[in-house]
């Protein structure tokens, strides 16, 4: 599967992330993907899965313009495995980045396709998140996520056409992969505020 540890995956993205945002994006959707894999009968690759997550936005902080573009090149670098890099660059396809370029590596196995419809949603109902008493995601229902997705202005920079490509990707409903990325955060918010404050 994979060939590098989680251990130095996690000090892989620090050296190439500073911004606590998205070191928490990056346990997020770690932890997400883990969730799914146990779901959805790949438990036995919740690790590689997780490692995919962890990485999925490496090249994000330092070369915006160039996302899933300079992520081989950092990844090779480490000596990280083609099969991550593939995963990792397939989370943007059909994407235009800043530099004008469209990514073309297709999200082929489950798990890119995984990656695929819920990157962009998590950064979603986080924001969903925040903007409750609460600040969390473990007391939100389905019908008030629903809500904030289907307005327009709310975090309009989650792309909603990416998410519901993602969930066609999979052959899943919309409310589906909604319901299950929600349900995954909440289980999971506890262990990455544990992270993020270490």
């Amino acid at each position: 599967m994979g060939n590098i540890t989680r251990e130095e995956a996690y000090t892989l993205l620090q050296e190439y992330n500073k911004d606590p945002f998205h070191i928490q994006h990056a346990l997020t959707v770690e932890a997400v993907m883990k969730w799914f894999a146990k779901k959805l009968g790949y438990g036995d690759e919740e690790e590689f899965w997780g490692i995919v997550g962890l990485l999925h936005d490496i090249d994000f902080e330092l070369y915006p313009q160039e996302h899933c573009l300079k992520a081989p090149e950092l990844l090779r670098k480490a000596g990280v495995s083609e099969e991550i890099i593939h995963a990792v660059c397939s989370h943007g396809y059909g994407i235009t980045v800043g530099c004008g370029v469209t990514i073309d590596v297709k999200p082929e196995h489950e798990m890119e396709k995984v990656l695929f419809a819920a990157d962009e949603l998590t950064g979603l109902i986080w924001a969903a998140a925040l903007m409750r008493p609460s600040k969390s995601t473990k007391d939100m229902e389905l019908k008030s996520l629903k809500k904030k997705y289907k307005s327009k202005g709310f975090a309009a920079g989650c792309s909603r056409e990416v998410i519901e490509r993602g969930a066609q990707q999979l052959g899943w409903e919309l409310d589906d992969l909604l319901g299950k990325t929600l349900q995954a955060m909440a289980e999971c918010e506890d262990e990455i505020t544990r992270q993020m404050e270490q």
